[in-house]
C-alpha cells in the first residue's frame, strides 16, 4: 500500500508478530483485567488491538518519512517487519540537525498516539463505555508509550541512537566516528538484553526472556550493519562510475550465431546476458531468454542481431554518475552488472565486485585506523 506518497510493505514476519500480540492479548491480558467475557470477545479485542498497534507502528514510521523528506532524504519506503517497522534511508542525512529531528519525530509521534488514546479512553469511562472498549484504548496508549520510550535509548540505531550520533557528529564534525560511537552502545545494550532475556528463561519467564533474547540479538546485528553501511555510503561518496568501472567490456558481435554466443559468451564468462556492441556503439543487449526463445536447431542460423532487444534504461549509468547512485540502481533493479554508457558508446562495465572489492578495501584501512587508535600508545 502507499500512504503520502511512501510504498508500505509488510513482511511475512510481521504476521507472526501480529499472530502472537493477538494470542497474548486473547488468551493471557485481556482475560486477567477484564474476566468472565465470552472468548469470541476476547479475540475480538485483541484482533483490533493488534489492527492498531500496526497503524501506531506505520504513524510513527511515517513521522521519520516525512521529516526526512522535508530534508531533501529520499526514502524508499517503509517495511513492517518482525520487531517493529524501518523506514528505509537512500542516503545520510545532510546535517546533523536533520538528523535529530528525524529521529525524534518517530518517538514524539508515538507519544502523541498515546496521549489520543489515553484521552479516547478518559471519554469512554465518562461516557461508561463497555469495559473492552476501555481494556483497548488503554492497551493501545500503554504500547504506544513504551515504543516511544524504548525507541529513545541511546542506542543505535534506535531513535535514542540516531539522536546520539546527531550529537555527536555535531559535536566532533564526523559523521563516521558518531556513527561508530553510537553503534558500539547500540551493540551494549543488545548484549545487555541478551543477558536478561536469558536470565529471564532461566528463572521461568520463557516468553518474555525469549523476546529479549532475539531483541537482543536483532540489534547487535542491525547495529554492525547499520556502521558498514554507513561506512560504505562514506567510501563511495563522489566516487564516480569511471573510476570502478571495467573498460572494453567483453561484447558480442551482431553477427554471431545463437550457438556461438552460448557457446562461446554463456559458457565461458558465466553471464546471463551481455552488450551487443559494433566499433564500441553500442545496439543491444542479448541474453539466455533470447536464446531460449529460439529452437535449438535454428541456432546455427540465426544471429544475435535477430533476438537482440534494447538495454533497458536500468541496466544502464553514466560515466560520471556517482557509485553511489550506481549501487542504489543495482538494488533497486536487481541487477549485478550495469553498462557504462556515454553518448551511445559502451566504454565499460560496472559490477557489483567492483564496488565490493573497493568497500572491502576501505573496511580494512578502517578496522586498521581504530586499532591503531585503541591501541596502548606504550609511553609510560
Amino acid at each position: 500500500m502507499s500512504l503520502f506518497g511512501f510504498d508500505v510493505w509488510i513482511d511475512a514476519s510481521w504476521l507472526l508478530l501480529a499472530a502472537l500480540i493477538s494470542w497474548t492479548l486473547a488468551e493471557a491480558v485481556f482475560p486477567s483485567v477484564t474476566p468472565r467475557l465470552a472468548a469470541a470477545t476476547y479475540w475480538w479485542m485483541a484482533i483490533a488491538t493488534t489492527i492498531g498497534f500496526l497503524f501506531s507502528i506505520v504513524f510513527h514510521e511515517m513521522s521519520h518519512s516525512l521529516v526526512a523528506r522535508r530534508y531533501g532524504m529520499p526514502i524508499r519506503g517503509i517495511t513492517l517487519f518482525l520487531f517493529g517497522g524501518v523506514a528505509e534511508m537512500e542516503q545520510e542525512p545532510p546535517s546533523p540537525k536533520s538528523e535529530f529531528l528525524m529521529a525524534a519525530a518517530g518517538p514524539a509521534a508515538s507519544f502523541v498516539l498515546s496521549a489520543v488514546f489515553f484521552a479516547l479512553l478518559a471519554l469512554a469511562d465518562a461516557w461508561k463505555s463497555p469495559a473492552a472498549l476501555k481494556d483497548m484504548l488503554w492497551y493501545l496508549g500503554f504500547l504506544n508509550a513504551v515504543l516511544a520510550v524504548f525507541n529513545l535509548i541511546p542506542a543505535f540505531p534506535l531513535d535514542g541512537g540516531r539522536m546520539l550520533r546527531a550529537a555527536l557528529w555535531s559535536w566532533r564534525k564526523n559523521l563516521l566516528w558518531a556513527t561508530r560511537i553510537a553503534t558500539r552502545a547500540g551493540d551494549v545494550f543488545g548484549i545487555l538484553l541478551i543477558v536478561l532475556g536469558v536470565i529471564s528463561i532461566v528463572t521461568g519467564n520463557f516468553i518474555g526472556g525469549m523476546w529479549r533474547f532475539l531483541i537482543g540479538m536483532f540489534l547487535r546485528g542491525a547495529a554492525s550493519s547499520s556502521y558498514r553501511e554507513v561506512l560504505a555510503r562514506t567510501a563511495l561518496q563522489g566516487v564516480p562510475v569511471s573510476r570502478l568501472m571495467t573498460a572494453q567490456p567483453i561484447t558480442v558481435p551482431a553477427d554471431a550465431s545463437i550457438d556461438t554466443f552460448v557457446e562461446d559468451f554463456v559458457y565461458r564468462y558465466h553471464h546471463r546476458s551481455f552488450p551487443v556492441a559494433s566499433d564500441g556503439v553500442l545496439q543491444g543487449c542479448v541474453g539466455t531468454e533470447q536464446a531460449a526463445s529460439i529452437e535449438r536447431a535454428a541456432w546455427s542460423r540465426t544471429r544475435v542481431r535477430q533476438i537482440m532487444a534494447r538495454c533497458p534504461p536500468e541496466e544502464m549509468v553514466g560515466p560520471q554518475t556517482g557509485a553511489l547512485a550506481a549501487l542504489a540502481q543495482m538494488r533497486r533493479s536487481g541487477r549485478s552488472r550495469l553498462w557504462v554508457v556515454d553518448q551511445g558508446r559502451l566504454v565499460g562495465v560496472l559490477s557489483l565486485r567492483d564496488v565490493m572489492q573497493l568497500l572491502s578495501t576501505k573496511l580494512e584501512l578502517e578496522q586498521n585506523e581504530i586499532q591503531r587508535s585503541s591501541a596502548p600508545s606504550g609511553k609510560p
